[in-house]
Order: C-alpha cells, then sequence, then structure tokens
C-alpha cells in the first residue's frame, strides 16, 4: 500500500506536467484573425437604389471581383466590410454621389481534409463547421488515426499558419485540415 502510494505520488507531477502542456498549446492570435475572401468565394453585392450594380460575383484567381462601371476590385485578404469599403469608394470617384453598398458572402470556398481518414480531399464548407464534423464529412477517421487533435493550416497576411487544435475547433473557408497517424 506505502508502494503504491509513493508510486503514484512520483508519478503524479508528470502526469500533471503531460497535461498541463497539452491544455497550454495556445493556438496563434494571427490564426484568430477575422475571416478574409479569397478566390473560391462566392459574393452577393448590393448597391442600395442601383440595380445594375447588385449582383452574384465570384472572387476570381487573382483574388478579384470585376464590376459594371468600376472594373476590378481587389477582394483578396479584405473583410466583407473592407471590400464594402473599396467599392464604395470606387463608385464615389465619379459614379455615384452617395454610395451604400453592402457585401455578404454567397458561397464560400471548400475546405481540404488530409491524412488519415477514408476520404480525404475538397468539400464544401458549410456554416459551423468543426473539425469533428470536417472528418465526418470526409467517411470518418481511418483505423490508424489519432483522435485527440488535428493541424489546421490558414492564410494568415498572406502566410500560411499551421495550428495544432482540438476536434472541437470551429474551421473556416479554405482551411486544410490534417488528421495524423497514431504511434500506438
Amino acid at each position: 500500500m506505502l508502494v503504491r502510494l509513493a508510486l503514484l505520488l512520483a508519478i503524479s507531477p508528470l502526469l500533471a506536467a503531460c497535461a498541463g502542456s497539452i491544455a497550454a498549446e495556445r493556438v496563434d492570435p494571427a490564426f484568430e484573425a477575422p475571416y478574409t475572401l479569397d478566390a473560391g468565394d462566392r459574393l452577393r453585392v448590393v448597391v442600395f437604389g442601383q440595380d445594375g450594380l447588385s449582383n452574384t460575383y465570384a472572387v476570381d484567381g487573382s483574388g478579384r471581383i470585376t464590376m459594371p462601371l468600376i472594373g476590378a476590385v481587389e477582394a483578396r485578404g479584405k473583410t466583407t466590410s473592407e471590400l464594402a469599403g473599396a467599392i464604395g469608394t470606387k463608385l464615389r470617384a465619379g459614379y455615384i454621389r452617395e454610395p451604400h453598398v453592402a457585401v455578404e458572402v454567397e458561397n464560400f470556398r471548400p475546405f481540404f481534409i488530409l491524412g488519415e481518414v477514408t476520404n480525404a480531399g475538397q468539400y464544401a464548407y458549410v456554416n459551423g463547421l468543426t473539425v469533428q464534423s470536417a472528418v465526418a464529412i470526409a467517411g470518418g477517421f481511418s483505423p490508424r488515426a489519432l483522435r485527440t487533435s488535428a493541424h489546421v493550416s490558414r492564410i494568415v497576411d498572406g502566410r500560411t499558419v499551421t495550428a495544432t487544435v482540438p476536434l472541437s475547433y470551429p474551421l473556416r473557408p479554405g482551411d486544410t485540415v490534417t488528421i495524423d497517424e497514431r504511434w500506438f
């Protein structure tokens, strides 16, 4: 009995240190930046009182949308409110006195899932998507999958940032999820 207690007391700090390192792992704050637009997003742009300008626009491969009158507008890396402001500025420069512009995402770009899942690949993004629901969409874990965490890569400020996250972590359009193989 005394030996068991001594062994438990000797192992406790090690277990606490391991649990602390898992709990203390933080996601880079840049990883939590607001959602920004990129190629593959489909946007609904409404210019109030201007039916000819209000339409659905796709962000093309160069990261722009093209609208009547004002031409190409850079969308890549902007939030929807920043894009609305940029469109308003271009319209104000000689076309409309006081444009009121609203931008919303109609269809998000897809997300990708790789690694130890049944059907790795590209899938349509849905609101409220988590790593766990992304795994379910991809057919579930493979028999060798690590089922406690995943790696999520996303583009933040023009660079790819990767973080190790729990399965309950919310995903964004364009994210790449990688499920690792477990070692035991």
